[in-house]
């Protein structure tokens, strides 16, 4: 698949490694619809892509307002053939806190938004690229999900978040085989410590401290870096069915 002929919807896509991504399809020549429940920001990240790229308010948890914002994707670049869900929230907490026991409202939340919202995006992106042409590999599209290095080592406090990033790595491979009669490839992106508007909140030297735990590089993983991987998955037909980490090697402790 050429990124210069990408049609791509990319959730999260307001900041962080989903803006990153779309401005690499944008750099390449392709064509951009964001997803982000953040209306001021998805406006101006529009602004900075150009004519090129829209920006749809969306919750990837509600499955009515994904079809819909799917087929307004659909009906502004003639299709869909990339479709990758960065859409994420890292709430945290102890499962026995100092206050009792965590909610499992919080915890539905965290799945709702992390694994269901991918679900959701994924398959209603996968109705639409079924119907391209495909290319001379037999390709119609690529589906690309954000899991993490918590998917494998969650930390303390990381149950709900931990239990999303690792459904998201779950479903990639049934999906995968599923989807294969289509020729639409579905794979997964684990990221370790990562400079996401998050972490940029944070004071420098905890930035620092952060960094440091990294056996190489030593520091803050970079959205571009993410937008890289997302950029050779999309180019390379084999790479199906997998999920890379993207850490320096770190393995993350217990906290």
């Amino acid at each position: 698949m050429d990124l210069a002929n990408a049609k791509a919807v990319v959730t999260g896509g307001a900041s962080g490694l989903g803006f990153a991504t779309a401005e690499r399809v944008i750099a390449a020549g392709g064509q951009v619809v964001l997803f982000d429940v953040n209306e001021e920001l998805g406006a101006a990240s529009v602004a900075k892509l150009g004519d090129r790229a829209i920006f749809v308010s969306t919750d990837v948890s509600n499955e009515d307002a994904v079809k819909a914002s799917v087929q307004a994707a659909k009906e502004f670049m003639g299709g869909i053939t990339l479709a990758v869900n960065c859409a994420g929230i890292a709430t945290a907490g102890r499962t026995l806190g100092r206050e009792g026991t965590w909610p499992a409202e919080t915890f539905n939340r965290v799945i709702q938004i992390n694994l269901v919202g991918s679900y959701n995006v994924t398959k209603e992106a996968a109705a639409v690229m079924q119907l391209n042409e495909p290319n001379a590999e037999g390709e119609r599209g690529v589906v690309i999900s954000t899991a993490s290095v918590a998917a494998f080592e969650g930390q303390i406090g990381q149950a709900a978040y931990s239990a999303s990033k690792g459904g998201v790595v779950g479903m990639m491979l049934p999906l995968a085989r599923e989807f294969a009669q289509f020729g639409i490839r579905v794979n997964t992106i684990a990221p370790g410590i990562f400079m996401t508007p998050m972490m940029a909140g944070m004071p420098e030297d905890v930035q620092d401290s952060l960094g440091k735990q990294i056996p190489f590089p030593p520091r803050l993983g970079r959205p571009e870096e993410y937008a890289d991987t997302a950029a050779f998955i999309y180019g390379n037909p084999v790479v199906n069915g997998e999920t890379i980490r993207i850490d320096g090697a770190i393995r993350m402790q217990p906290k």
